[in-house]
This record gives structure tokens, sequence and C-alpha cells, in this order.
């Protein structure tokens, strides 16, 4: 802002001395004057209310600081009040807290061994269907293999009766 008002300044400074208006130039260094006082009483005030924000920051940081220390402090406190109403009760709250860990460690090692149960139940139902499946397809094996065999030996008697009854 103070730039722009040199500019302008410097500008109309230029135009008038052009012109021969002297007694212009004059009250335009005038207000030009006024207008470097205005600004500097500004920044002084900005100066003053940044310095005053700033001591205003630094006495809060300080209460805040205080306030911090005195939770700590009251905490401790009520720890120390919580120690004296159970003296168990740390030990109680460590043990509850190992047993619901175990219960979560628990739930999904359930749920897989249900799991595999199921799986296992499911691979031995089709192994034993396999295996009944086998011992029939033996048993037709042997069904044929004993009906091969006779007629076989049939046709091996009549070839023999054959061969024997020509010579």
């Amino acid at each position: 802002m103070k730039l722009l008002l040199q500019r302008q300044m410097q500008k109309t400074k230029n135009n008038l001395s052009s012109s021969g208006r002297l007694a212009t130039m004059m009250m335009m260094e005038d207000e030009e004057d006024m207008t470097r006082s205005a600004i500097s009483t500004l920044q002084s005030r900005e100066e003053e209310i940044e310095r005053k924000k700033m001591e205003v920051r630094e006495k809060v940081e300080l209460q805040l600081s205080r306030a911090e220390e005195e939770t700590r402090r009251l905490a401790q406190i009520w720890e120390e009040l919580e120690v004296l109403a159970d003296p168990l009760r740390k030990e109680v709250a460590v043990v509850r807290k190992k047993i619901d860990m175990a219960n979560r460690d628990l739930k999904p090692l359930g749920q897989s061994c249900q799991k595999k149960e199921k799986e296992y139940k499911e691979a031995l139902e089709a192994f034993n269907e396999k295996n009944r499946e086998k011992a029939q397809l033996v048993t037709t094996l042997m069904e044929l293999l004993s009906e091969s065999e006779k007629v076989r030996m049939k046709k091996l008697e009549d070839l023999s009766k054959h061969v024997d009854s020509r010579v």
C-alpha cells in the first residue's frame, strides 16, 4: 500500500513539475507527509497489538502448563486412592485382562478348529465313499474274473474234447 502511494505521489509530482504548479506540489508533499505519518502510526499500532497478543499467548501457555501439571498430580493422587481402596485390584485387573486376551485368542482358534473338523469329516466321508466304491469295483472285478475264468475253462474243455475226438 505504501509503495502504491509513493508511486502515485511520484506521478503526481512529475505531472505538477511539468505543468509548473509549485503550490499544488507543496500541498501534495504535505499530504504525503501526513500519509507517511498515518502509515507509521498504523504500523506502530499493529506492532503494539502483536506485542500484546504475544503477552496474552505467553500467559495462556503458562496457565495451560500449570493446569497440565495439576492434572498429572491429581491423576497420581487418584491412582494412590484406588490402590488404597483394594490392594488386589491391580492384580485382579491384570488377570481379567489376560483372560480377555485368552478369549480373543481362543475365538479364532475355535473357529479354525471347527472348520478343520468339518473339512476332516468331509474328507473322511469322501474317503469312505471311495473305499466303498473301490470295494464294490473289486467285487465286480472278482465276479468278472471268475466268470471269465469259467468261460475260459469251459472253452478249454470244449477245445480239449474237440482235440481228443479228432485224435
